[in-house]
């Protein structure tokens, strides 16, 4: 154990009952979905692999989620950026708006947003009467649903990052003669990217098992907006446990793949510098 282990007064207990917690709430679960799809025969997977509408589901579910933690991604910067660097009017008022969507019930936040981009909506009247850019009721109204609940995960991530940089490193920078581009894009962004990367695993992960701001404003049109949350509680509605189990162990798959790589590749720049 190491000197700093020491440090903590009874170090060895607190650890054995936080792993002991976290294996309760997270592991066991997890596990128990894994032995269950073991059990699965080849008829009910391959029911799941062929049909159309779950793998609509599954791929609609992916790219929104990774289209949604793109997005928030680049204005989550933004935004993190604002609070940091910009001396706004109540400021305050500002940074509590970020947390909005981590107090608000997904449910309430899915009727909002429905009453918003609706077609007779304060914006749908406009975008989609005027423009004809149909967003509620349609995977349009998926990402902004999934952009919604993701974006506190970016800021929140990239925000400390920030406020920790040396500012004189871009100072140097100017002095010698680089453009602000050039000083964001070779000194600040560099030093950012970790907490990006994070900060996008976090809003993907969050969005690929969003279900209540969901619901509402996609409409659930099977093979069109409906999404694999969605489904995999209308197969537990019919008793369908089968199904229902072998659609989550993909998400869970798929997810922890993109959330492995994303890992790798943090390590993988810790390592080079």
């Amino acid at each position: 154990m190491t000197r700093n282990a020491r440090t903590l007064p009874g170090f060895g207990l607190s650890l054995g009952i936080t792993m002991s917690w976290l294996g309760l709430i997270a592991l066991v679960p997890l596990l128990a979905l894994c032995i269950r799809s073991t059990s699965l025969g080849w008829p009910a997977w391959r029911a799941v692999l062929t049909d159309e509408q779950v793998l609509v589901a599954l791929r609609l579910s992916f790219s929104a989620a990774v289209l949604a933690a793109l997005l928030n991604t680049i204005f989550g910067l933004c935004v993190a950026w604002a609070l940091c660097r910009c001396r706004l009017p109540l400021a305050a008022l500002w940074d509590a708006i970020v947390d909005l969507p981590f107090a608000l019930p997904t449910a309430v936040a899915g009727i909002a947003l429905t009453a918003v981009y609706a077609q007779d909506g304060w914006l749908g009247r406009v975008l989609e009467g005027r423009l004809g850019w149909k967003i509620a009721f349609a995977p349009a109204g998926i990402v902004i649903a999934l952009t919604f609940i993701g974006l506190p995960f970016v800021v929140r991530t990239v925000e400390p990052v920030l406020e920790g940089l040396d500012r004189e490193l871009e100072e140097a920078a100017e002095c010698l003669g680089a453009s602000p581009l050039q000083v964001f894009w070779r000194v600040v962004l560099p030093a950012l990217r970790p907490a990006l990367l994070t900060g996008f695993a976090m809003a993907f992960a969050r969005a690929v098992g969003e279900y209540g701001s969901v619901v509402f404003i996609s409409g659930n049109l099977p093979g069109k907006t409906e999404i694999a949350p969605l489904l995999i509680v209308g197969k537990l509605e019919q008793y369908d446990y089968a199904g229902a189990t072998a659609i989550a162990t993909i998400m869970l798959a798929v997810s922890a793949l993109v959330l492995g790589v994303i890992t790798w590749l943090q390590r993988d720049r810790h390592k080079a510098r």
